[in-house]
């Protein structure tokens, strides 16, 4: 049997959570009195729950929490690069260089010898 979340409106859990603090009503009274049930095996059960998590998240984050979408994974934002020093700056800049240079050497030196290889192919025939 596929399983449906009912979605409850952000006004609705704060309503719903002022009033049983309010009139003091407990988990199961204000489950009745706001028709909120979870259905399992084909009965109905008072949703205890859902009143346990909107009253704590009304507790500890307040009303303007309901109103914050919080259901799928938590977006990572781009870090800030770590800021170089100078002298960090100007020494990856440098090695950069020379990097570049060791590479255009070698790729010069391999031309060569593949020219010299092809010349001593040439001469042995």
């Amino acid at each position: 049997m596929p399983r449906t979340n009912k979605r409850y409106e952000p006004e609705f859990k704060i309503k719903v959570v002022e009033d049983m603090r309010k009139n003091q009503l407990g988990y199961s009274e204000t489950a009745r009195k706001y028709n909120l049930y979870k259905l399992v095996n084909g009965y109905q059960y008072p949703a205890h729950n859902i009143l346990k998590r909107w009253q704590r998240q009304y507790l500890e984050k307040g009303k303007d929490s309901f109103f914050i979408e919080t259901r799928g994974r938590a977006r990572l934002g781009k870090g800030s690069k770590p800021k170089l020093n100078k002298k960090g700056e100007e020494d990856l800049i440098a090695e950069n260089q020379r990097l570049r240079m060791e590479n255009e050497f070698l790729k010069k030196l391999k031309a060569l010898v593949i020219e010299r290889e092809q010349k001593e192919k040439k001469s042995h025939k």
